[in-house]
Parts: C-alpha cells; sequence; structure tokens
C-alpha cells in the first residue's frame, strides 16, 4: 500500500510525524506537541485520523491530545512502562511487541534514556524509524530520568535498524547539535558538509528532521562512541565506548 509521511512543526522546535495510508485516506500521529496544525493537516489531506502513538510522557509530546478532531473515537497507543503518567491508552506495548499501524507492520523498541518508558516505532516497510527524543538529528536526548548506559544501549539498538532508515525524531535542534558536533570531532568532513546543508535550510523555514540512519552514522557523535579517533580527541584512547558516550553526554550538557 502506498504511504506519505509529513512532518508538522508544533509548538517553538516540535515536530509531530502524520502517517496517512493513501489507500484507505486513514491517518496515524505520532506524538502531539498541539492540536491545531495537526487538525489542519489532516483538514488538508482529507486523511481521517483514526491512531495516536505516543512515544513518552513529555508534556510537548501529548499536550494536543485532547484537542484532535475525532478524539472520542482515537486508538491511543503508548507504552505500559509509560501508562501511569501517560493521557489514557487504548493500547499498552512493550519492547518487542509488533502491532498493525494502518495496514502495516510496527515494532516497538524500548529507547528508555530520555525518560524511562521511552519508545521508538519501526515501521519496516516503510524505512521509517519514529525515535522522537532519544536518537535526533545529530544529537540525542538530555537524560532526564535514565542513565548514560541506558541511552547508549538505546542508541545500539537504533543503530542495529537498515542503514536506509529514516529517522523522525521530535525537535529542531539540528544546527545547535551541529556546532557541538564539531567539537567532538572537528575534522569529519560529512560533519562539516551536514552543518552547511543545515544552515541553508533553516535559512529557507525547511526543516532539517527527518534524517537518515546512514546520515547519522557517518555524523552524529552519539553514534559514533566507537570511533578511536574520537575517543582519542577527548583524551580517552583506551576507555570503553559507553564511557566515551557518557562523556560526550556531559559535554553536550555543557554546550
Amino acid at each position: 500500500m502506498p504511504y506519505e509521511i509529513v512532518t508538522i512543526p508544533c509548538l517553538e522546535d516540535n515536530y509531530a510525524f502524520l502517517i496517512g495510508n493513501l489507500e484507505t485516506q486513514d491517518a496515524a500521529i505520532v506524538d502531539v506537541p498541539e492540536a491545531a496544525p495537526i487538525n489542519e493537516m489532516l483538514k488538508d489531506k482529507g486523511w481521517t485520523l483514526t491512531t495516536v502513538l505516543l512515544t513518552h510522557h513529555h508534556w510537548d509530546h501529548v499536550d494536543g491530545l485532547d484537542g484532535l478532531t475525532g478524539r472520542d473515537r482515537l486508538i491511543v497507543i503508548g507504552a505500559t512502562a509509560d501508562e501511569h503518567r501517560l493521557p489514557a491508552l487504548t493500547n499498552a506495548v512493550s519492547e518487542g511487541d509488533t502491532i498493525d499501524i494502518l495496514g502495516t507492520p510496527t515494532n516497538i523498541i524500548d529507547v528508555s534514556g530520555h525518560t524511562l518508558g521511552h519508545i521508538a516505532f519501526h515501521m519496516p516497510e516503510l524505512d521509517a524509524a519514529f525515535t522522537a527524543d532519544s536518537l535526533m538529528a545529530l544529537g540525542c536526548g538530555r537524560l532526564f530520568e535514565g542513565t548514560p548506559a541506558q541511552m547508549y544501549e538505546s542508541m545500539n539498538k537504533l543503530n542495529a535498524l537498515p542503514d536506509d532508515t529514516i529517522i523522525y525524531s521530535g525537535h529542531e535542534y539540528t544546527s545547535t547539535n551541529a556546532r557541538f558536533a564539531l567539537t567532538i570531532e572537528p575534522d569529519n568532513a560529512a560533519l562539516m558538509s551536514r552543518r552547511e546543508a543545515t544552515k541553508l535550510a533553516r535559512a529557507a523555514g525547511s526543516p532539517t528532521v527527518p534524517s537518515s540512519l546512514k546520515r547519522e552514522r557517518a555524523t552524529n557523535p552519539f553514534l559514533r562512541a566507537h570511533i578511536p579517533q574520537i575517543a582519542a580527541h577527548l583524551g580517552m584512547p583506551d576507555a570503553a565506548p559507553v564511557d566515551v558516550f557518557t562523556e560526550i553526554r556531559k559535554r553536550r550538557d555543557k554546550f
């Protein structure tokens, strides 16, 4: 079946992602920072929203839920581990579950770190992973609840997805992330090129999300903690990758 995924800017720097099944004209939304732009896009597309996928409980990913068109009939899916602080769910899911969304299989991945119970939705037939505030464009989410080791494990889970997976993350942080990434790997030509492309996109008012996992692997320091040159640059030539990752996250927090 043909599908379309639409990036919807919300609030100051959030993104929601609207997935449309072009055959049935049904749609699902990943996270709901605010309702108005989502309702407007649904109207423009002529799609009927049936399903809401929530990655984690933070207000800027859930607060628009009750304002969605057709709210009373919506299926709301979120993590079992986060159910106690999410809006009321119709379906609670856990890592390893595979569910059907709009006719396409969707794998649930626990990506705890930013929060405990944060999940990602991987749709292999669409080459899409909705990662919200875990793996982000040139970055990863701040660790509000989890440990660096937990986030490192989450990054490794996402890094194991196919190379052509498109990463749909939750915020427009790419410009700042690019400047930081260059402090970790100043000689990375692919990173320098991506910084310039990011500048051009933002100057044109275009989102820099989504991005490809292949591009993240080449430029995102949080997927590159295993690279000896990075460890050496940080003065940690003999450190384990998880310790290098921890140092990178610590430096990003202070950047």
